[in-house]
């Protein structure tokens, strides 16, 4: 037997695909769908620029005014 619920208590907006009692597949509002996708691309970026070098908030600072994009 599949069915679709709504378990208010992990997320109002989704519903959840039930099949034989077990949660199978889930259906969530488009924007909270692309704002995880969003997410996870932002995650897979940090995680291959792991190993790059960092810079300092200053050296962020000078690149700024050095290219006009702040001023100061």
């Amino acid at each position: 037997m599949i069915r679709c619920i709504r378990m208010k208590a992990l997320n109002p907006k989704a519903e959840y695909i039930v099949k034989n009692g077990k949660p199978t597949a889930v259906i969530l509002p488009l924007a909270e769908y692309e704002g995880l996708l969003e997410d996870l691309q932002d995650l897979a970026v940090i995680a291959r620029r792991k190993d790059e070098p960092t810079v300092s908030l200053a050296e962020v600072k000078a690149r700024l005014k050095r290219h006009g994009a702040v001023r100061g």
